[in-house]
């Protein structure tokens, strides 16, 4: 099992050796550290924690530097679960050429968020007609169900919060490796902004 953590840069696209064109997400994936080694006989399962990014010391708790000893100041503490005989230790790294060109990885991130969006956006609906007589309801919800008494039914579509929600895509696919700006290529959109964390586990 392969994982490595990155930030989404940019969308680009790219040929291979046929003429074929690819639409590509590069993702900085950057040094990566094992920060610790979870046993199933101390912890009750097997999984290995990486860091990743920087941020200022003065904005780490003491807790986590301690927990880290000295292996640097990490923005990102994530954990990915490993068979029991994976062998990691703790201070290696992981670099971007445990992938290869061709392999198909499953990526995980958090989408844009939107913020308060209607019914329209959010859920598709057609609102209202814009035929003579209307005025108002051009993007309304319409009838919501329900009384004055029993409410909209639960699971009713309306407006609300929309995006900031993770995002899972799999069976993307790995098209180039650039080991030395740490950079991956996968084939496709990958959620989120620029500079959004990836996961990619293949």
């Amino acid at each position: 099992m392969k994982f490595l953590l990155g930030t989404k840069l940019h969308m680009t696209q790219v040929f291979d050796d046929a003429g074929v064109v690819h639409p590509v997400t590069v993702v900085k994936t950057g040094p990566v550290v094992v920060t610790y080694v979870r046993t199933q006989e101390k912890d009750g399962y097997t999984a290995v924690q990486l860091g990743f990014g920087e941020k200022k010391a003065k904005n780490i708790s003491k807790a986590v530097r301690g927990h880290l000893k000295n292996l640097g100041n990490f923005a990102v503490l994530k954990e990915f679960r490993v068979p029991a005989d994976a062998q990691y230790a703790i201070g290696d790294k992981v670099e971007s050429s445990i992938f290869a060109a061709g392999d198909t990885v499953t990526v995980s991130s958090v989408s844009k968020g939107k913020g308060f969006q209607g019914v329209v956006k959010r859920h598709g609906f057609h609102g209202g007609p814009r035929s003579h007589g209307q005025k108002h309801s051009e993007r309304e919800p319409g009838s919501i169900s329900g009384g004055l008494r029993t409410g909209p039914r639960p699971g009713k579509r309306m407006a609300g919060r929309m995006g900031s929600d993770r995002i899972t895509v799999k069976n993307l696919k790995v098209i180039e490796v650039d080991t030395a700006a740490n950079e991956l290529l996968i084939q496709g959109a990958i959620p989120g902004r620029r500079g959004t964390l990836v996961e990619i586990v293949g």
